[in-house]
């Protein structure tokens, strides 16, 4: 008896999973949260499957990037969560997901940000983050880059692109990802609203 009440206890603190507040805001996000990048990258109904299975298990936190394909997977596993009643709404979920390199540019964020939207079937992210801190001058999908294609990003205009994504709510938080000290240095000396998150 005792064995069987402790086994439930257990099971009830590993559907608990802690959260951390995000700098200046009150946005708090799941610590422990589901990457989905693979490679190569199952099928859709693959991924699908394995992230429906992550929400059963306890799973809130989601990690995408337009860059994983992982979007679309992704977004029909939380229309099915929410219609098997896995999660009771959206809100439950925190979902984070990245500009891609090649849309680093002031006049292809919003198109970029709406894109993903689109695809995650969703009318909000909880957090965006910057991919890479360079631009790509063409959408490329096979590793190594051509190193000509690689040319520096205009860190200023895009992080008012960033910028202009959460201020229309199409975004909760805007962070970066794989921005070295330096980098972030800079973009702390002129932002509005600073990054978030710098996923590593």
């Amino acid at each position: 008896m005792e064995n069987s009440t402790h086994h439930q206890a257990c099971q009830k603190k590993m559907g608990f999973v802690p959260e951390v507040t995000l700098g200046c805001s009150s946005q708090t996000m799941p610590v422990i949260g589901m990457g989905t990048a693979s490679y190569p990258m199952p099928d859709l109904e693959a991924a699908k499957s394995a992230i429906i299975e992550a929400m059963r298990a306890g799973y809130r936190h989601f990690d995408t990037a337009f860059a994983y394909r992982s979007e679309q997977p992704l977004g029909e596993a939380i229309a099915e969560a929410l219609h098997l009643g896995i999660i009771k709404s959206r809100d439950e979920l925190f979902i984070t997901t990245k500009l891609w390199c090649s849309f680093a540019e002031r006049d292809q964020i919003l198109p970029a940000i709406k894109i993903s939207l689109q695809n995650l079937q969703l009318d909000y992210i909880d957090m965006y983050l910057i991919h890479w801190p360079v631009r790509l001058t063409q959408h490329v999908t096979k590793t190594p880059i051509p190193k000509e294609q690689v040319v520096p990003m205009d860190m200023k205009t895009v992080w008012e692109g960033m910028e202009e994504c959460q201020n229309l709510g199409l975004t909760r938080g805007i962070g970066v990802s794989n921005f070295s000290c330096k980098k972030l240095e800079d973009l702390l000396s002129f932002c509005k609203i600073p990054p978030a998150i710098n996923q590593m």
